[in-house]
C-alpha cells in the first residue's frame, strides 16, 4: 500500500506541479521524493525511508522539523491572530520582533521592514538605497555593484546584481545593468598568498571602481563571509572591513545579503559581526522563522528612515506586499530567538562544528577533493575532475544512503540543521564519504 500511496503522489506531483531550480524532463531519471512527515533532522517519505536533510531544506531550518518549541508558539498565535495588514495597523509579533532585532545590532540598524522571500528582501534595499539617494538630492547615484559569483535571488531587481550565468543569461533583456568587482573568494589564492591577500586584491577592485564612478553608484550588496550559490566561496573578514571603510570614503551604501548566512550558520548570529562592521542595510530571509514560514526583512540605519520621512508622500517608501509583517511568520521568529537565547547556541555549534570537521576529515584529505573548507555550521569541498553530470549523480546517490544533499556544479556543501546529535553528525560524515566514493568511482 505505502509503495503505491509513493509512486502515486510522485505522478501526481509531476502532472502537476512545476519544481522550482529543476528540468523538469531530469526526473523521467532523477527521483521525485514525496515527503510526508519531518522530525529533527530527518525527513520521511511514504514508504518510511529517512533522509539527513544535510542541507536544511535549502538553507532554512535551524532547529529540526517540528520543533515542539516553534510548534507551540505558532499554535498559541493561531488562536489570537493569523493575519492584519501592516499598512495602518500593527501588532505584538511584529513589534517584539523588530525591537529584538535591532538590539541585536546595538541598535546601529533600527527599523525592520518586512517581506516574504529573500529575493524580496533584496529588491527592498536597492529600491530604499536608490530611493534615499533621490530623495537627499543626488538622483545621479542610480547604479549597483555586485561581486563576480553572486547570487541575490531571482526576482528582476534581484537578478540584476547576481551573477551566476545559467540563472541570469536568459533574461539579460530584462534586465537594468549593474557592475560587478572581483570576487573575494580565498579559492584564487596564489602560490604564497592568504585569504587576507584576496580579500585586499578584491577591496582594490572595489577602490578602483568608486575612484572612478562613485558619484553614479547607490549601493553595492555583498553576501558577507560565504558566496553561497556560486559553490559557497568564502573569504576573509578583512575584505568586510575594507569595503566598509571604501563606502563611507565615497559615500556608497552598503548592502548585506544576510539571507543564507545569517542567524548563526558562520559562527556568529550575524557574519559582519566577525568583521566587527554594520552595513547600512541587512537581509534577512531562510533561518529567521526557523524555517517554518516565509519571512524576509531588511533591518536598516536611522538616516536611511529619515531620508524616507516627510509630509509628502512621493517621499515616502511606498513598497508593500499582502503578507508583510505576517504575525504567524513572526512568532515563529520570535520562537526561533527564543531557542538562541535560552539554548546558547551559538556555543553548542562551536562543539558540533570542531566533531563534524574532524568527522569530516576522510574526505578533507581524499585525494579527488580539494579546497575543503568550513566557516560556522557550513562545510564545502570540490572534487577534482567530477563529471558533468556529477551534481545529479551525487543527489541521486545520497538518496540512497539517507542523505538529502544537492552540490552545486562540483562542490559539495553541508549546511545541516543544529541539531545533530553526535550520532548523526557520524552519519553525515561517514554516509557522504560513501556517496563520493561511489558517484567518483563512475
Amino acid at each position: 500500500m505505502e509503495l503505491n500511496q509513493q509512486s502515486d503522489w510522485v505522478a501526481r506531483s509531476l502532472r502537476s506541479v512545476w519544481h522550482p531550480c529543476t528540468q523538469m524532463q531530469h526526473h523521467e531519471t532523477v527521483p521525485l521524493i514525496p515527503v510526508s512527515r519531518g522530525q529533527g533532522v530527518w525527513l520521511y517519505d511514504h514508504q518510511g525511508k529517512r533522509y539527513l536533510d544535510a542541507i536544511s531544506s535549502w538553507w532554512v531550518n535551524l532547529f529540526g522539523h517540528a520543533n515542539p518549541r516553534i510548534n507551540a508558539a505558532l499554535k498559541q498565535q493561531l488562536d489570537t491572530l493569523e493575519h492584519a495588514m501592516l499598512a495602518g495597523f500593527t501588532h505584538e509579533p511584529v513589534i517584539e520582533l523588530s525591537e529584538k532585532l535591532s538590539a541585536l545590532t546595538g541598535h546601529v540598524l533600527g527599523h525592520s521592514f518586512y517581506a516574504s522571500d529573500g529575493a524580496s528582501a533584496v529588491e527592498i534595499a536597492l529600491k530604499m538605497s536608490f530611493h534615499s539617494w533621490r530623495n537627499r538630492g543626488h538622483s545621479a547615484k542610480q547604479e549597483f555593484v555586485c561581486l563576480k559569483g553572486s547570487y541575490h535571488g531571482e526576482t528582476i531587481g534581484a537578478l540584476a546584481v547576481t551573477d551566476v550565468a545559467l540563472f541570469k543569461d536568459a533574461y539579460g533583456p530584462l534586465l537594468r545593468a549593474s557592475q560587478t568587482v572581483m570576487s573575494p573568494d580565498a579559492r584564487q589564492a596564489s602560490e604564497g598568498e592568504t585569504a587576507a591577500d584576496v580579500a585586499r586584491r578584491a577591496a582594490a577592485d572595489v577602490e578602483r571602481l568608486f575612484m572612478e564612478k562613485s558619484d553614479r553608484i547607490a549601493a553595492i550588496i555583498i553576501e558577507p563571509l560565504v558566496q553561497c550559490a556560486t559553490g559557497m566561496a568564502m573569504h576573509d573578514p578583512l575584505y568586510l572591513q575594507l569595503v566598509r571603510e571604501l563606502c563611507d570614503r565615497f559615500s556608497v551604501h552598503l548592502i548585506l545579503d544576510e539571507i543564507a548566512v545569517g542567524c548563526g550558520r558562520t559562527g556568529t548570529f550575524f557574519a559582519c559581526e566577525q568583521a566587527g562592521i554594520w552595513p547600512d542595510f541587512l537581509c534577512l530571509s531562510k533561518g529567521i522563522s526557523g524555517g517554518y514560514l516565509p519571512l524576509s526583512l531588511v533591518l536598516t540605519r536611522d538616516e536611511i528612515y529619515q531620508a524616507f520621512y516627510s509630509s509628502d508622500v512621493t517621499r515616502g517608501f511606498l513598497h508593500s506586499h499582502s503578507y508583510t509583517g505576517n504575525p504567524l511568520a513572526c512568532r515563529a521568529a520570535l520562537a526561533t530567538l527564543q531557542i538562541f537565547e535560552e539554548d546558547d547556541v551559538l556555543r553548542t555549534n562551536r562543539i558540533k562544528a570542531e566533531r563534524l570537521t574532524a568527522a569530516l576529515q576522510p574526505l578533507a584529505q581524499h585525494e579527488k577533493v580539494r579546497n575543503f573548507r568550513q566557516r560556522g555550521m557550513i562545510w564545502a569541498f570540490d572534487a577534482i575532475d567530477a563529471a558533468p553530470d556529477f551534481s545529479r549523480r551525487f543527489f541521486a546517490t545520497a538518496v540512497e544512503h539517507e542523505l538529502l544533499m544537492r552540490p552545486i556544479g562540483a562542490s559539495v556543501y553541508m549546511m545541516p540543521p543544529y541539531v545533530l546529535s553526535d550520532e548523526e553528525i557520524d552519519t553525515l560524515a561517514n554516509n557522504t564519504l560513501a556517496v563520493f566514493n561511489q558517484v567518483m568511482a563512475g
